[in-house]
């Protein structure tokens, strides 16, 4: 039988001595229990006094009183304190304190350090990191993917019926141009004008750049319409089936460019270049199937329409070898980063398009024009068609809207363009619906940066308005700040351009490698130095860890500002000092031989006088104490993570243990106890550190090191 956390423990309690004095349900009482900033005030405050004084017609201090009189934890405290006007200090005994942690059985092949799974878990859609295709992945993407990944983590480890969902994008009028760019790369590949891959990269960003926003207009004008020309005599040529014979050839690798994300890349960028100049629209592309030219602005809008509704196999091929191509690259970064996130995640655009038509008609069914002159009983939408567009206009109870633009005016949430295109809403209310009606999702949390806070909140109340998510269903959009570099502006490389989340983490192992080999020199006359390869894998995962912690330790809505020398120290809050932490631990563990097995230090857990109530945990000093308590919180920490969705919380807990940690070695010989029963209780604090710290950190997305 588990026992419910201390915290739990305190709120039951105060709950049914406030309800008693106030003549309420003692559900229906928020104790207003919370865990004490410093330690002269008890281990937990009570602060219900102060909000409920008025309620019980009294002074808070005296509705205090009438509280401690009341409230029954002889058993597991020592007697109340009432500090200032109203404050409840409570200060756990330390017997109980040790027959809790004592209570915490040995590792079995699933450690759970005795935290139960829910008692009523429910299904939990968690989407992130969604990352294009055809597109590098870069610093940008960190948050979403490590964020998203703690929770999927700790919500499972809690019991909830987790589904990682990856909404990758790989639809759209951007793979238009992703399978125009592979055209390209066919087109320059057939002509023999670039030899291997790298050529052709060059190749791009030199073609990018001369039509480029800083390119000289009428030189920009000209490669244009030389582009056009060579584009329409390579189409004059291509009908004869090459186009799809290299394409398989491209995908086998067997052409002298292979299908690499640098290649897509680099050909999507010179696509968006060519369309973005100003005088794409002017000029046009001569196609033997259409009887007008196609302005090079225009070119991926037809290649999708051809993919999408002529089904042109040519273009389906290009497309899939491009998201496979990307998502190979993709699932080697989520490797390296030790993300959980698998192929069967990705759920991206495609897979909703032949559901998007119904989404509008299933909208257009439901939310149609309400009676002005009477309230309504809840926030409600209609479709309307503006302009040959369709939009959900969403409106309270008292028939005004709930989104506005700057002048004032109802903000629509646009479902579908005037020309019939499809947009990002239409796909999340496809997607929502699919995920509630079809996977029986209760609780979905979205994991984007904060500059996408109202389209979430527009589709959100589109989803409730018509009636997809229902009032037992929560919709989150957990947001997160920007990546910051030492100059408080977005991190970018020393040229400006973007920084690949691969460079980010080369670096990472580089320096933590620079790190290592130094403190091996001070440290080369008392240890062996590391043979290189080991050296690089601790470096490798070491550097990881220092990526992912840097991150993961700041409340998620702030910016935070990347800093090398800070992420890679060995002292601080940093991954380096974590590790470390728990390596030491196992260290000593694995000094103590025998004495450290499960065997010893939990053997005595069944014997008649440890059922009798004889802890094997003593906590004589205090230290030993601070230890047990910040063990004992550790459910605790979890709780306020699943609810709260803030994975700092958790790093802050794993920081506290390692610095709890700390004062105890300075204070506790364990392997030179004064005796064999404190030597044995002080192991069994080191194995349950060991234990919890090397569980958060996997929560956290964070391999632990055995020995550094």
């Amino acid at each position: 039988m588990h026992a419910e956390s201390l915290l739990e423990l305190l709120k039951s309690r105060f709950s049914t001595a406030i309800g008693d004095i106030l003549n309420q349900p003692a559900e229906r009482v928020d104790p207003v229990v919370r865990p004490s900033a410093e330690a002269r005030f008890g281990d937990y405050q009570c602060n219900a006094a102060m909000s409920l004084a008025r309620a019980a017609g009294c002074k808070p201090r005296e509705l205090a009183e009438r509280i401690v009189a009341g409230v029954r934890l002889e058993d597991v405290a020592e007697p109340p304190e009432i500090a200032g006007p109203g404050f409840i200090n409570v200060r756990f005994r330390d017997a109980y304190l040790a027959a809790r942690v004592a209570g915490i059985p040995a590792a079995g092949s699933l450690d759970r350090l005795d935290i139960p799974p829910r008692a009523r878990p429910q299904r939990v859609i968690v989407d992130y990191s969604s990352p294009n295709i055809a597109k590098q992945m870069h610093v940008g993407h960190i948050r979403s993917t490590i964020i998203g990944d703690v929770f999927a983590r700790v919500l499972a480890f809690l019991g909830d019926d987790v589904i990682r969902q990856n909404h990758v994008g790989d639809w759209g009028t951007q793979m238009g141009m992703v399978i125009l760019g592979i055209w390209h790369v066919f087109r320059l590949d057939a002509e023999e004008r670039v030899t291997d891959a790298a050529a052709l990269v060059r190749h791009f960003e030199d073609a990018a750049a001369a039509v480029g926003a800083n390119a000289e207009p009428g030189a920009r004008r000209t490669r244009l319409a030389a582009l056009a020309e060579e584009m329409s005599q390579a189409l004059s040529k291509e009908r004869s089936g090459r186009w799809g014979a290299w394409l398989g050839e491209f995908e086998a690798g067997r052409t002298r460019i292979a299908p690499t994300l640098d290649v897509l890349t680099s050909a999507y960028r010179f696509v968006n270049a060519v369309e973005d100049a100003p005088e794409s629209g002017g000029i046009g592309v001569a196609d033997p199937l259409r009887s007008r030219p196609v302005p090079l602005a225009r070119l991926s809008n037809h290649i999708v329409a051809e993919m999408l509704h002529a089904r042109h196999a040519e273009e389906l091929h290009a497309w899939r070898i491009a998201r496979e191509v990307s998502l190979r690259e993709t699932q080697h970064m989520y490797d390296r980063l030790g993300v959980l996130l698998r192929p069967e995640d990705v759920c991206g655009e495609s897979f909703y398009h032949d559901r998007l038509e119904g989404t509008v008609a299933e909208l257009r069914s439901r939310l149609t024009e309400r009676d002005a002159s009477r309230p309504a009983s809840a926030p409600y939408g209609v479709v309307r068609d503006d302009q040959g567009a369709v939009c959900v206009f969403l409106y309270d109870e008292t028939h005004q809207p709930l989104f506005k633009n700057p002048e004032g005016e109802p903000l629509p949430l646009l479902i579908r363009k005037s020309d019939g295109a499809f947009l990002y809403a239409t796909t999340d209310l496809a997607a929502v619906r699919y995920r509630i009606e079809e996977l029986g999702a209760r609780r979905l949390i979205y994991v984007t940066d904060a500059r996408q806070v109202q389209h979430f909140r527009q589709f959100f109340a589109a989803a409730r308005a018509v009636g997809w998510a229902c009032h037992e269903v929560s919709l989150e959009h957990v947001t997160f700040g920007s990546v910051m570099g030492e100059d408080r502006r977005p991190l970018k490389t020393r040229s400006g351009s973007t920084i690949r989340l691969s460079e980010l983490l080369d670096e990472a192992e580089e320096r933590v490698a620079a790190v290592i080999r130094e403190r091996q020199s001070a440290l080369e006359a008392t240890a062996p130095a590391l043979p290189e390869e080991e050296l690089r894998t601790l470096a490798r995962a070491i550097g990881v860890a220092a990526v992912k912690y840097a991150d993961l330790k700041n409340d998620r809505n702030s910016d935070y500002v990347f800093s090398w020398d800070k992420m890679v120290a060995l002292q601080g809050n940093t991954a380096p000092y974590l590790l470390y932490a728990y390596a030491r631990l196992r260290s000593i563990l694995r000094e103590a031989g025998a004495d450290a097995e499960p065997d010893a230090l939990y053997a005595s857990d069944a014997t008649p006088a440890a059922s009798a109530g004889a802890a094997p945990v003593r906590l004589d000093h205090s230290t030993e104490r601070a230890l047990a308590l910040r063990l004992l919180r550790f459910r605790e920490a979890l709780a306020v993570v699943a609810a709260d969705l803030s994975p700092h919380v958790l790093c802050t807990y794993v920081y506290d243990l390692s610095a709890d940690l700390t004062q105890f070695y300075e204070a506790c010989p364990v392997l030179k106890a004064p005796d064999a029963a404190t030597r044995r209780s002080r192991l069994r604090l080191c194995d349950l550190a060991a234990r919890t710290l090397r569980l958060a950190l996997e929560l956290l997305g964070i391999r632990a090191i055995e020995r550094i």
